[in-house]
């Protein structure tokens, strides 16, 4: 059996694959949500309500994700729902990318300031590069178009916006809280290089494997 087959869609659309993956994903959502549960505590004490929903940024993108590969194990058939399916994939792609590279370069930047990386963080590294490989090795398997990354860039930017309008971005090292708006500049760049190469990626692969 070449290596070439583990790429195949014979074998990452296989059902038991996929519910492997679904499952992997959503029990890292629900660790990542527990992860945040001091600060999304924290927002919802100092905070308007509806500004928690823009605190847990990498569960988020992996809920997307495991909503996407629940919709490749069961397609929809009406109309709105394969829209809504169609947003979900998209928002996946473009969150995993971004969020994932920007967990790792967060850690890593942490460390080059005298952070001390505990095993915590060479999990949380290792979680958030899957993150980024899945989106971009499952994207040939979604069914979204080009333009449905409009919406999944708009909530993407939105989620920059208020976190760093009103302070609730993800808590970050102490060692990177003289520079803020670095991190800040780095997050805004790092949302247009991945709606960019989730573009490049459903363009691919429509042209490629469709």
């Amino acid at each position: 059996m070449s290596i070439s087959f583990f790429w195949s869609r014979a074998f990452l659309t296989n059902r038991f694959v996929l519910w492997l993956l679904f499952w992997c994903n959503l029990v890292g959502t629900i660790y990542g949500y527990m992860w945040y549960g001091a600060q999304m505590k924290y927002t919802l004490t100092h905070h308007p309500i509806w500004q928690v929903i823009f605190v847990p940024d990498s569960p988020t993108a992996s809920l997307f994700f495991t909503i996407g590969v629940f919709f490749l194990l069961y397609p929809p058939k009406s109309p709105f729902v394969k829209g809504f399916s169609f947003l979900m994939e998209s928002l996946a792609v473009v969150t995993s990318v971004k969020y994932g590279i920007w967990a790792v370069s967060i850690i890593f930047a942490g460390a080059a300031y005298g952070d001390h990386l505990v095993w915590q963080d060479w999990m949380l590294v290792g979680s958030h590069l899957i993150m980024v490989v899945e989106a971009l090795l499952f994207v040939r398997f979604f069914r979204f178009g080009a333009m449905m990354l409009i919406p999944a860039a708009v909530w993407t930017f939105l989620n920059d916006i208020v976190d760093y309008t009103y302070g609730v971005f993800p808590w970050l090292p102490p060692q990177l809280n003289d520079h803020l708006l670095g991190v800040q500049y780095f997050t805004l760049s790092l949302t247009l290089f991945s709606v960019l190469i989730s573009w490049a990626a459903v363009r691919f692969a429509k042209r490629k494997f469709l």
